[in-house]
């Protein structure tokens, strides 16, 4: 288990950790995929693992209106295909793929300085 934070750092979301059991969101432990903003926390995101992302995805994560999405691909970084990467960029919207530790632990940072971040996380065992 990787601990990332134990206080809460303020008003916002934030990853307390992140295991092969789940996400630690707060006191609240997330076992599915999932989607976190500083203010918003969507347990029902259906991909699973990469394989099952499609582009229809990301719909949910750009009605969270972020300025940068971070995707966490499970233990490992797995990379985009060029047309979903050309929905973030046709929107202007960043986004940074990386292994789901890494996504947890630069959400957590982003949103504390007040950037308008989601995470999109997949669990580590995909």
């Amino acid at each position: 288990m990787t601990g990332l934070i134990l206080d809460a750092p303020g008003q916002h979301l934030y990853i307390r950790s992140v295991s092969a059991q789940g996400i630690q969101v707060g006191d609240r432990l997330f076992t599915q995929a999932l989607l976190i903003s500083g203010s918003d926390l969507r347990d029902d995101w259906p991909p699973q693992e990469f394989s099952s992302l499609q582009a229809a995805h990301l719909e949910t994560i750009f009605e969270l209106q972020p300025e940068v999405v971070l995707l966490g691909t499970g233990q490992r970084q797995h990379f985009l295909p060029p047309e979903m990467l050309g929905l973030f960029y046709r929107r202007g919207v960043g986004v940074e793929v990386m292994n789901t530790e890494a996504a947890c632990r630069t959400f957590n940072v982003l949103v504390g300085d007040g950037r308008a971040a989601v995470a999109a996380l997949l669990p580590l065992r995909a």
